[in-house]
């Protein structure tokens, strides 16, 4: 196959990948909640990049590294989030900082 067209295909996922990975995670921050955010999925979006990373075998590869490596601490950010229940903490915190009418 062409050269040009592999390059192409290796930045593909290397871009889309932790693109998508960032708009979840911005959503969750803009709504400032994590409801609905399956915990499970992100944990093992997480797992599979980090074994297409191993199954490549391109360990100093850039788009290796940003497209597979980046991400998935990324999903595992997410699937924390999704785990902790983010949306219950900040709901505390808020109240917690609401003024008192004593």
């Amino acid at each position: 196959m062409n050269e040009t067209v592999v390059s192409f295909s290796g930045w593909l996922p290397a871009v889309i990948i932790p693109m998508a990975t960032l708009i979840q995670l911005s959503d969750i921050f803009k709504r400032r909640s994590a409801a609905g955010v399956s915990w499970l999925t992100w944990f093992l979006f997480g797992i599979a990049n980090i074994g297409l990373y191993v199954y490549t075998e391109k360990y100093s590869n850039i788009q290796s590294i940003v497209g597979l490596l980046g991400p998935a601490t990324l999903d595992f950010a997410i699937a924390t989030l999704a785990l902790i229940g983010y949306e219950q903490n900040v709901a505390n915190t808020e109240v917690n900082k609401a003024p008192t009418t004593d």
